[in-house]
């Protein structure tokens, strides 16, 4: 009992020490965008990399990325403390320091960027640190604060996985690549104001100028609907090119089609819930239409 005890003891504190650890990499976050980035290891030119390139490539990208989202924790955990979505997090609770969370976040960006220089080039690695400069600092510090299009120009750090993938491939910019950005970068802001509709409460409470805050709900509900536009026009771009065939066109047309329909349901008249409803199938929306790329390839 006493031996038990002992194990409870010290057993338990460990684990719910990794659990807050992993709470803070924003763990399915980080895997949605590890497998972006594995579908631009896939579309990419055949190099002749082996797997374990491959894939240890993907494990410095979603380090880098979890590190970004640690620092994020960080810088917002004053802001997370107001708001009801996100006041339980591990640094906003202090169960986690802020100095023990940026060495973690530390270690994983010297982690991950030694692992792309090792599995994959330089070239890659500066990418990929460039986006988590964006995510964390430009994006986290400065334009979520400053301005209601903070997710607009922040989103392009988001977007970057299917080229880091590419990059870690082939280790040279090419334009087909940039098509998978787009898909990413067009699709980011309904996705987000969707979520930000539903909390625009916690955002206002938090004084960050989101949009439906600082333009009202019906204003963001017409840029869901009109970036929903764009994003279906940006979807048949790889299409055109020749990046992809038939398979993606289908998945494409259907997925988008279920995405305006909502984003015109919500413009018509949405409520809270159906906000939460898009932001949810968008989720879904990227994912499928990420893995038919994929598919597409092979068929």
């Amino acid at each position: 009992m006493a031996y038990v005890n002992t194990l409870n003891h010290y057993l338990l504190p460990a684990i719910n020490r990794s659990r807050d650890y992993l709470a803070i990499c924003k763990i399915k976050v980080v895997l949605m965008l590890v497998i972006t980035a594995w579908v631009g290891i896939a579309l990419a030119p055949n190099m002749s990399r082996t797997w374990l390139q491959q894939v240890m490539s993907l494990v410095g990208i979603g380090a880098l990325s979890a590190s970004a989202a640690a620092i994020n924790h960080v810088v917002d955990r004053n802001i997370d403390k107001q708001m009801a979505r996100t006041r339980h997090r591990p640094v906003a609770t202090e169960r986690l320091s802020a100095s023990h969370a940026v060495a973690f976040a530390l270690i994983l960006a010297l982690l991950g960027t030694f692992t792309i220089v090792v599995f994959s080039n330089w070239l890659c690695a500066w990418f990929t640190l460039a986006s988590l400069v964006g995510y964390a600092v430009i994006y986290t510090y400065y334009l979520k604060r400053a301005t209601p299009q903070n997710i607009v120009i922040g989103g392009l750090a988001g977007a970057m996985p299917p080229l880091l993938g590419w990059l870690s491939e082939t280790g040279a910019l090419m334009a087909e690549p940039w098509l998978l950005v787009m898909i990413i970068f067009t699709w980011t802001p309904p996705h987000f104001w969707a979520l930000a509709i539903a909390r625009r409460n916690d955002y206002a409470r938090a004084n960050i100028p989101m949009l439906p805050v600082t333009h009202g709900v019906e204003f963001t509900k017409l840029c869901i609907l009109v970036y929903t536009v764009l994003l279906t026009l940006v979807c048949v771009l790889p299409y055109l090119i020749g990046m992809s065939g038939g398979v993606y066109l289908g998945v494409a047309c259907i997925l988008n089609g279920m995405f305006l329909l909502k984003a015109f349901e919500l413009y018509r008249n949405g409520t809270d819930l159906m906000a939460m409803s898009l932001f949810r199938f968008s989720i879904v929306h990227l994912l499928v239409l990420f893995v038919a790329l994929f598919i597409d390839k092979w068929v």
